[in-house]
Formats: C-alpha cells, structure tokens, sequence
C-alpha cells in the first residue's frame, strides 16, 4: 500500500511549498524510495495553459503534453522523474468531471454536493495517481494558503483521506512563515500558531511543521512552535532561506527530517545517498567566475516566467565551474533603439531567446538575433526564439522580403512559420498546441548532434505554430541548417546557421528536461560556445 505526504502552507502564499515538497521527494528517492508527486490546485482554470505568465508564472509540460503548474518542473528537478498528467489536478478539473457525469445521469438523480461528490473525486484522483504511477509514497502539494475558501474541499477530502487509510500511511507538513519584525529585533512564532489552529480547525492536525524564515532561527522558536502547535520537538524543522534553492534538501538532512518521516510512515529508515547532490553543491558554492547571459524576452525580469530557462542556465554555467548572471533584455525597448538596452546587449557572453505568444516585442527580438548572427554571438532560441532566428534570417540572408510568422501577420505572403496545417479548426485556446513529448532526428555533423551525440532524440513541445517547408530549399541554400527533423520528416525540429560558433534554435523547450546535477545538452554546449 503507498504512503500519503500531504504538504500544506500557511500564513501566506510564496513561502516554497513546492521546493519543500520537492527536497522531501529528494530526500525520499535518495534513500531508495519510489516516490511520485501531485499539485493540486484550487483555481477554477482546468490548466495553467490560458493563464498569464504575470499572473501563474510558466507553464510546465510532461512528456504526456500535461500543462501545468511550474512546481512540476521543481519537482521533476530536485527528483529526477519524468511527471505525467497524474501529477496536476485543479478545482476546474474536478468540477468539469463531476458535471459531466452528473449531465450523464451517473449520479441517478442524486443532488450533487461539495461532500461527498467533489471530495470523493479528489481523493479518487490521489489514489489514482498512487495506484497508476506504482509509487512506494505519493506526495501531494496543495496549492495555495490555509484559509483560502477555494482550497478547504481539498482539505476536507485530506481529512477524510487520513481516517481512511490505515492508520501510519498519511503523514501532514505544514510550512508557515516566521515573519522579522526589525523594530523589536526578533522572529514571531504567532502567526504559525494560528496557521495551524486554523489547521487543526479543519479537522487536520500537522505532523510536521517546516518554519520559513530569511533570518536565523534559533531552538527558541522551534520549541515555541512545538509546545504552541502540539508537534514533537524533532518535528519542528527550521526552513531558512539559503542562498541556492538545491542547498534546501542537504537542510532538511542535517534536521534528520528523513528520518523523522520514515518513523512516522513505519518504515524503515535507509540513509540517503546523496554524494552527487553534496557535489553538485560544492561546484555552485565554487563558481565564482561570472558569465553574463542575456535573456530577450516580454515578461521583462519576471523571473516565474521564465523559471525553467533560468535554471537550466544556471546549471549548465555550474557545470563549466562559472557562475551565471542573467542579463534581461527587454526586445520592446530594442525595437526603439533604447541605447541603454542595446548597451546591456553588447556586454553578454551569449544571448537565449524563450518562448512565447503574441507579437509583441518581436522585432525587437529580430533585431537581438541579426546582431548575434552578424557579431558571432552565441545564440539559443527556444520555439519562438527559434521561430525568430529563422525569420530574421529569411529577411536579411535568404532575402525573402517581409519575411514573418501567420502568428504576427496572419495575411502575410511569406509567411516562414505557419499554423499547423491540421489546426486550422480548432480555434479555441486550451489544449489546441501541440504538446508533450515527440521524436526527432539530428544531422550528423551539426551543433545539435555534437550536443546530443546521438541521431534520435525526445523532446518536449508547447507549440501552434512550425517551420513552412515551402522555404526549405531557399533557406538551406543560403546557409540555413534544419539539423533536427521530425522521423516522418514533415517538422523541422532543431535550425541553426552555418559557420556560426554557436547560433542554434529548437521548435522544442530543453529547458523542461534540464537538471540541476545534469544540464540539457543544448544548454551546455551553448553556455560552453559563450565561455
């Protein structure tokens, strides 16, 4: 039978509910232990795929073509698992499921309520995952704060999951803010106080509780909470900010909270192998040399925006023995040829063009590629950074006037990236990209295949739009590379410019399958062209 880790947060929300449940998976998998994650999240969207990157940050994708929170993609890098659709359930999720029943007539009649009808979908949807993904511990995070009306059916149906399952298979961890008030120098354990009672109010009482703070926290504090809280001593682990978010793990380890979970879940305590972790740690705490990369985006130093990129940066400049410093480039401000923009342009090692919907700030990242091509900066697109490198070199090389994309001028004549010949019907915004995992073959003798060492590879895919193969021919003979090919070779995957250091884009997000300890190879290469 699997174990239940459910990891809520209180007093407010961005305290790292998702970094803790990952160091706890990390933790878990280091001692041998199978472990599957799940976020469930209380908005009423059915995915984060519509939402504004200003309001939900990325959107994470799963070799399955899963949209989803971008916790996801800190669980996938603190555990190394590949996560699937199993891992990411939302209200709007849940509810569109049980009213599709319900207009079914499944429910014979029956008045469909919160409890058990909404509840009892939740529960079925953990258990699923439990069931499904064939894990020894499933943990589950609950998105949002205690209190919040929309997340207390999750509670409820947590709850009800605790007295279900037999007894020492559901563990609780609680993590709560210990806010620093400066006038009167101290950390106040109040507000975790009343997070919990509001906590145990609902029926749940915590099993751990991990106290989040940006100053030092002393015994003091952790044995307030535990006489305050009814918690054990050893159950009360500090949570301070440290100054790398792969550091938090190794914390939780030296507070034992390995094994601290293992006695309360009745299993036997394995201590965790975590030599490659320490070392990769080692290497970030080493990297001093910095290298400047700029990032050429819309979301101008909104960091949740593009949270996979930064860390795959990050990673692959630790993996040089350089530590990364992010350059943001605001491609609006490029287009207005803002002096003080394309000053901090000249100044980077290399430039990464992400991902992204709509027109604005396009020419701007046109004008970002030409200079890379023309100066031998080291380039990297990602799917409309790759879509753009192709554009600006239609325009300025290949000389295909008003070269475009359908996305940006949709009755354009040379319209080098299209919308997907078989989406044209499909107008309706949620799950029409095309998504997930797909194959891809790599040209020998290119960037792409000294990266990857390899002819056939998988990637994961958030697009609408691809590559108009009616350009091909003109593209290739000006001295565009198309080195990653779909099998049915019907896609172009992976462009890059010949006789160039390092100018490569992909219709792909590497990003999605970087790690800490072990950087995608196109972001390793790339980083290695900048140095």
């Amino acid at each position: 039978m699997p174990k239940y880790i459910f990891v809520t947060g209180g007093v407010c929300s961005s305290l790292g509910k998702g970094i803790a449940a990952a160091s706890i998976g990390n933790l878990l998998k280091a001692s041998g232990v199978k472990v599957f994650t799940q976020k469930l999240d209380p908005y009423l969207n059915v995915d984060p795929g519509t939402m504004s990157p200003f309001q939900h940050g990325e959107v994470f994708v799963t070799d399955d073509g899963a949209e989803t929170d971008l916790d996801l993609g800190h669980y996938e890098r603190f555990i190394d698992e590949p996560l699937s659709k199993l891992s990411s359930t939302s209200t709007g999720q849940i509810y569109q499921e049980v009213l599709d029943r319900e207009r079914k007539g499944d429910f014979l009649g029956g008045t469909i309520q919160i409890i058990p009808h909404i509840t009892d979908e939740i529960k079925k949807r953990i258990r699923d995952a439990a069931k499904k993904s064939k894990c020894d511990v499933m943990l589950c995070e609950i998105g949002g704060t205690v209190g919040d009306i929309e997340g207390q059916p999750f509670l409820e149906a947590l709850r009800q999951l605790r007295h279900e399952e037999a007894r020492g298979n559901t563990l609780f961890v609680h993590l709560t803010l210990l806010p620093y008030l400066k006038s009167s120098n101290e950390l106040k354990t109040k507000p975790t106080q009343l997070s919990v009672k509001l906590l145990q109010s609902m029926g749940i009482h915590p099993d751990l509780v991990l106290a989040r703070a940006d100053e030092k926290i002393e015994k003091k504090h952790l044995l307030k909470i535990s006489r305050f809280c009814d918690v054990e001593p050893e159950a009360v682990i500090p949570a301070p900010t440290v100054k790398s978010i792969y550091e938090v793990p190794l914390n939780f380890h030296k507070h034992r909270l390995g094994e601290t979970i293992f006695r309360k879940l009745n299993l036997k305590y394995r201590e965790p192998n975590l030599k490659e972790w320490e070392e990769m740690i080692k290497r970030i705490q080493t990297s001093t040399e910095e290298i400047k990369i700029g990032l050429a985006g819309k979301y101008n130093e909104l960091d949740d925006a593009y949270i996979s990129v930064i860390e795959s940066i990050k990673s692959a400049s630790f993996y040089h023995k350089r530590k990364a410093k992010v350059v943001w480039i605001d491609t609006e401000k490029i287009e207005t040829n803002d002096v003080k923009e394309w000053k901090k342009l000249h100044q980077v090692n290399g430039v990464v063009v992400p991902g992204g919907f709509g027109v604005r700030g396009t020419e701007g990242k046109i004008l970002v590629a030409q200079y890379c091509r023309e100066q031998k900066i080291p380039y990297l697109g990602l799917c409309l950074g790759a879509q753009i490198m192709a554009i600006e070199f239609a325009r300025n090389v290949a000389e295909i006037k008003n070269a475009t994309s359908e996305e940006f001028s949709p009755k354009a004549r040379n319209k080098v990236v299209h919308f997907l010949p078989d989406q044209h019907e499909k107008r309706s915004k949620g799950g029409t990209l095309r998504l997930g995992s797909w194959p891809c073959k790599v040209l020998k003798d290119t960037h792409a295949y000294h990266a990857y060492k390899t002819e056939l590879i998988q990637e994961r895919h958030r697009h609408r739009y691809e590559f108009n193969n009616a350009f091909k021919k003109q593209l290739e003979s000006k001295g565009l590379i198309f080195s990653g090919i779909s099998p049915d070779r019907e896609l172009m995957e992976i462009v890059e410019v010949k006789d160039h250091p390092f100018m490569v884009g992909s219709q792909f997000h590497p990003e999605f399958k970087s790690r800490p300890n072990r950087p995608h190879p196109l972001f390793r290469e790339f980083i290695k062209a900048a140095l």
